[in-house]
């Protein structure tokens, strides 16, 4: 058999990338690079050479369009100010959460005090999990530290354009957060108290500073992260081991929500819980399997 020459002429180019292409793929390998070793209050670890190095695009191109290396720092900020990932992976987290702990105690779902314990028991594990996630996350750290990042910059266009991408980016995690507890409080029979005359995005607002404020304190009190002490607040019947983050989180979901004198349990309610909490788990697995199949990874089908 004869062996293969390599291409050699126009076949062995690369197709040549735009300026637009160029540009989408070394702010993606940035945002990798930030992501992975989470971003200090400058970009200064980033280096612009490393990062046309791991893109493989073309030097020409990149400094096309961007003359300066300052310009490109400053479209990777903005881009990091509208990334949504940390969100998504905090909501796909706690909706698993809740259908687990759900699923599981269903028989809570029979009285009133039951209810509540259930409701308790999601706050305890719920709280904790998400004080996880965000504190091991650098794509979490990365956000909270862009804060102070804004904070730094001066006065003009750039900054405004960050502010006004962190602001759209931080509506769409109340957005979330909002959605989660409304329907964690429409499962278990859950209102807003009215005489708060709060809305559920009032509550999202609250829980997320609450629980970013902990992620800072943790950041330099370690230990936080750790601490559990046995108890049973909020009036729930049995001991359980509670975090700080949880005892907190809970402690303002709480103050907020109450017991909807309107809702009637019966057994056809029950039964609609468990129905609308199986589909989502199935359209979760759904989900994951489409996106390992569009990944090229194994699926669990």
């Amino acid at each position: 058999m004869r062996d293969e020459q390599p291409p050699t002429g126009l076949a062995r180019r690369r197709r040549r990338l735009s300026d637009e292409e160029t540009a989408q793929r070394m702010l993606r390998t940035a945002l990798a690079m930030v992501n992975e070793t989470g971003l200090t209050v400058s970009l200064e670890h980033i280096g612009f050479e490393d990062v046309i190095r791991e893109a493989g695009v073309s030097r020409s191109a990149v400094y096309r369009r961007w003359p300066y290396k300052d310009l490109f720092f400053s479209d990777l900020l903005k881009e990091l100010a509208g990334a949504t990932g940390p969100a998504a992976l905090a909501e796909a987290r706690s909706s698993a959460l809740v259908r687990r702990v759900v699923l599981e105690r269903l028989d809570w779902l029979a009285t009133p005090a039951q209810r509540h314990d259930l409701c308790v028991e999601l706050l305890r594990q719920g709280a904790l999990g998400d004080f996880e996630t965000i504190h091991g996350s650098t794509e979490w750290r990365t956000f909270i530290a862009l804060h102070a990042t804004f904070l730094s910059l001066a006065d003009g266009e750039l900054r405004e354009e960050v502010r006004s991408a962190l602001a759209r980016t931080e509506r769409g995690f109340v957005e979330r957060i909002s959605g989660t507890y409304a329907r964690l409080a429409g499962l278990l029979g859950y209102r807003l108290r009215p005489g708060f005359d709060a809305t559920f995005d009032t509550l999202a607002t609250l829980v997320g500073a609450t629980m970013r404020g902990l992620v800072i304190t943790a950041l330099t009190s370690p230990g936080m992260a750790d601490r559990r002490v046995r108890a049973n607040p909020f009036g729930a019947a049995g001991t359980a081991e509670w975090s700080e983050p949880a005892l907190a989180v809970a402690g303002v979901a709480l103050s907020f929500l109450e017991p909807d004198p309107t809702v009637v349990w019966d057994e056809a309610r029950i039964a609609d819980v468990r129905g609308a909490l199986e589909a989502d788990e199935r359209a979760g697995r759904r989900e994951s399997t489409e996106e390992a199949r569009a990944a090229g990874g194994p699926s669990d089908g």
